[in-house]
């Protein structure tokens, strides 16, 4: 879909109550976390929290692609589940909704209606109600008093304090489109979310690991200690000037698409475990790094791991870069 172009849904809900929220969103804190989906943001989710205590306030996640905006409003959820927030957010609930969704239209008894403007009245009727919009500069800077310039929607309700929402959107597109709106800028206070060192991010693989285990019904082979020896390679590997740029070429996302990979191919070859081969495979096969970087980080991790291979019989071929590049 073009930017503000409206796509009518037809959908009759004339014989029930509809909750447009259910219906199109999604409740995070009903989510089943199998560990916390935002480790090391600590700094963030407090930041978060505080400014959704501020009266007449509401909260903008700045950041890269693929650093963990989403994870962390996710955390904030997984903290609500626990009762881990100070009293006034305990039991409030967190819905995402998607800002090509609300941009649409929908049809109830032949008539036509903006979804974004049912789902603020919705908002209005109940109380510990959070709105999550990823990518809310999609939303914004219509012209001409277009009806999807959702900012224009929502101030309204901000400035009465009705309603709570966490926006997310990178540092482009919140100098391209957001930052030109003074007026809505004023109900917003930003969270800057910076990507992870390498440290961290091993944090956050290593604490993510039961999570997958969980999503692919496969286990990751070895003590915490080689784990920890396995993901500080994947995170060398994925380290800056070794990836390959562009959407989402950060930590952590960019080092979770090889350990992610990793399962994949143990899961391809109906193994019960992921060792030490998967991993030296993911990295060969990662799209995401530079083919002269995978051979040189292919060669250390040969080198680092030579001794449980032998003890395995396990056997990391060399790679040269004309295979990388098939």
């Amino acid at each position: 879909m073009k930017n503000n172009e409206i796509e009518i849904i037809d959908l009759d809900f004339s014989d029930s109550k509809t909750n447009f929220l259910d219906s199109y969103g999604k409740n995070l804190t009903n989510n089943k976390y199998v560990t916390n989906p935002a480790i090391a943001r600590e700094d963030e989710i407090k930041k978060l929290i505080v400014i959704l205590l501020t009266p007449d306030k509401s909260a903008l996640l700045i950041g890269k692609p693929g650093i963990g905006k989403t994870a962390i409003v996710e955390g904030l959820a997984y903290k609500i589940q626990h009762n881990d927030v100070p009293d006034i957010l305990k039991g409030y609930k967190i819905y995402e909704i998607a800002s090509s969704v609300l941009s649409n239209k929908i049809k109830i008894d032949d008539k036509e209606e903006l979804i974004v403007n049912l789902v603020v009245n919705e908002l209005k009727e109940h109380s510990k109600l959070i709105l999550f919009i990823d990518e809310i500069h999609t939303l914004m800077g219509a012209k001409d008093g277009d009806p999807l310039d959702l900012a224009n929607i929502l101030k309204p309700a901000l400035d009465r304090g009705d309603i709570k929402v966490i926006g997310a959107t990178t540092d482009d597109e919140y100098q391209r489109y957001v930052i030109h709106d003074r007026a809505f800028l004023r109900r917003f206070d930003k969270v800057d979310v910076l990507e992870p060192d390498e440290k961290t991010t091993m944090q956050i693989l290593m604490g993510s690991i039961p999570r997958i285990e969980k999503q692919t019904g496969i286990k990751f082979k070895y003590t915490n200690y080689i784990q920890n020896l396995l993901i500080e390679s994947i995170v060398s590997a994925t380290s800056e000037y070794k990836r390959i740029y562009g959407l989402s070429a950060m930590y952590p996302d960019v080092s979770f698409s090889v350990l992610n990979q990793a399962f994949s191919l143990a899961l391809f070859d109906n193994k019960k475990e992921v060792g030490i081969l998967e991993v030296y495979n993911a990295i060969k096969t990662s799209k995401r790094i530079y083919p002269d970087s995978i051979v040189k980080e292919l060669a250390a991790f040969r080198t680092k791991f030579k001794k449980i291979c032998e003890e395995e019989n396990v056997i990391l071929p060399v790679v040269t870069i004309d295979e990388v590049n098939k």
